[in-house]
């Protein structure tokens, strides 16, 4: 390790999502200070299937366009390119190139060209049915594997690339302003950027694992955060001077969504932090060494999803002690009465699920905490085949919750502080992950196409 010689690239990530925000003034201050390359996620599974199933993107156009405005002005400004991963949250086709068009709209009104290299991340059934024919898809973490069915249904199955598809981008001989990419491994881009410039593997997957999730790994966290490297280090600055990065935020990020802290599996191989050291280099900067990736036959993580029913729901709250101390008796008998009325609970087609709030909603049964709270909020939801039979059902419950006698009652009156009106409301379709397996890539060529574009003035 030789930090004395000039580093070997930087690169900023502003924020940790694309149209979360960020502060411009920072961004701009920081990119005055040097910046090779700008590298934002843009995608994540972490809200849930919808994304995919239905289509929809993380955050509004309004957000993306706030957001992708400076980006793209320092693109055209100072030669910085511009990486986005994982567009609008799912990372499908439509939403690469609904990304595509936002930025065509930016390019225009700012009377700029950009060259755009899309490249898109869905998978064709086919082929990871003849994947798993072959054996050479791996069970989730349920031990469960996908049935050809399961992988027919999904409304969208896209593949998490990683690195080689941004590489073959840096590297080729086609120039390139803008790359917008379907699903992507988080840390995919910032990786790839850095081992082109001479980064080593180990230390540009490590830089790119806390990269990707912007200034969470300052304190207070938030906002974006500036790598350094050299062949052998990084070192991390918060892209706002109000931040710090400390060994222990660092150190602590690098176990974010991991199974386990010294081995981070990916598609490329896995990072193993095991030897790593971090370093506090000033009041704001964090230096990392040690990390080494070991690389291992390619993987793509598959992700397909369905809309598998509808849901309402309600909210009230309770705050009588003597109905609190006996609730999960009560919504027992609530479940049951409402299956009484609505025999599609009994056979499976629907579902009813109560969530306790201020007392175990968050972790079920596992809640260690086990004092009696002064109130609770109750959230009830139905699931059905159809938005009628699901508010049927929701609004059974509800009426049930709120009129339910109990031992010790003394007030006639209803059970439940109800805060919103309608009080039985459609929630929408409800999605769930139907492929959420790794699949072996060995052999498998142009997974991820990629189409050349220009955005900017007709």
């Amino acid at each position: 390790m030789n930090t004395t010689q000039p580093p070997l690239t930087r690169i900023l990530t502003p924020t940790g999502m694309l149209g979360y925000g960020y502060p411009e003034q920072d961004f701009w201050d920081c990119v005055g200070q040097g910046v090779d390359a700008i590298v934002v996620d843009s995608g994540s599974t972490d809200p849930g299937p919808y994304l995919l199933a239905l289509g929809s993107t993380l955050v509004s156009d309004s957000s993306y366009l706030r957001d992708l405005r400076p980006l793209l002005q320092a693109v055209h400004r100072h030669g910085i390119p511009l990486f986005i991963g994982s567009a609008g949250g799912a990372g499908t086709r439509d939403q690469v190139d609904h990304l595509m068009a936002l930025v065509s709209r930016i390019a225009a009104e700012e009377d700029i060209t950009l060259r755009v290299a899309t490249v898109y991340a869905d998978i064709d059934p086919a082929i990871a049915v003849q994947r798993l024919a072959e054996g050479r898809i791996s069970p989730n973490v349920r031990g469960e594997l996908p049935t050809p069915a399961d992988i027919d249904a999904t409304a969208h199955l896209v593949g998490q690339m990683g690195a080689a598809p941004f590489t073959d981008l840096i590297e080729g001989d086609e120039p390139f302003d803008v790359v917008i990419a379907g699903r992507a491994y988080d840390p995919a881009p910032h990786a790839a950027w850095a081992m082109s410039r001479g980064v080593q593997p180990g230390i540009a997957w490590h830089a790119g694992k806390i990269l990707e999730c912007g200034g969470a790994c300052a304190e207070p966290k938030g906002g974006g955060v500036l790598a350094t490297y050299w062949p052998d280090a990084f070192e991390l600055t918060p892209m706002s001077p109000g931040q710090r990065c400390t060994p222990l935020s660092v150190a602590a990020h690098t176990l974010y969504e991991k199974a386990r802290p010294d081995l981070l599996p990916g598609p490329d191989g896995v990072l193993d932090v095991t030897g790593c050291t971090y370093v506090a280099v000033s009041e704001r900067t964090v230096r990392v060494t040690g990390s080494v990736h070991r690389d291992q036959p390619p993987t793509v993580k598959l992700e397909g999803a369905a809309v598998t029913g509808h849901r309402a729901a309600f909210i009230g709250g309770v705050r009588d002690p003597l109905l609190i101390g006996q609730l999960d008796h009560l919504l027992e008998l609530v479940h049951k009465y409402t299956a009484g009325l609505h025999p599609q609970l009994a056979d499976g087609t629907a579902r009813l699920d109560f969530h306790v709030y201020g007392r175990d909603a968050v972790m079920g049964h596992l809640e260690p905490a086990r004092q009696l709270p002064h109130e609770v909020g109750i959230l009830g939801t139905a699931t059905a085949p159809t938005p009628e039979l699901a508010k049927a059902v929701a609004t059974t419950a509800r009426v049930a919750v709120l009129h339910a006698p109990y031992p010790g009652q003394l007030a006639t009156a209803g059970n439940l502080a109800l805060p919103l009106n309608p009080m039985d409301n459609p929630i929408g379709p409800v999605s769930a992950f139907t492929v959420y397996h790794v699949m072996d890539a060995t052999g498998l060529k142009d997974l991820f196409p990629v189409t050349r574009k220009t955005a900017g003035p007709a």
